[in-house]
């Protein structure tokens, strides 16, 4: 497993970023994806199943910006 940080671009209210770390969690491949500031979230992911790319897209596809810290 790999961890990395992520920035979510500006500060999301507490919805969006449930609504960020709901959509990780679903992902085939995340251990873990848990919020470590107003706009960082942490998150273990199998580097055989997923990218660090892969975690930056679905955070955009919940409608913010993100990337890697």
């Amino acid at each position: 497993m790999n961890r990395v940080l992520l920035g979510v671009r500006g500060e999301p209210t507490p919805e969006g970023m449930e609504r960020i770390l709901s959509a990780l969690r679903r992902l085939p491949g995340v251990a873990e994806a848990q919020a470590v500031g107003p706009a960082q979230i942490q998150v273990e992911y199998d580097p055989q199943a997923l990218t660090v790319m892969d975690l930056i897209r679905t955070v955009r596809e919940q409608g913010f910006l993100a990337g890697m810290l």
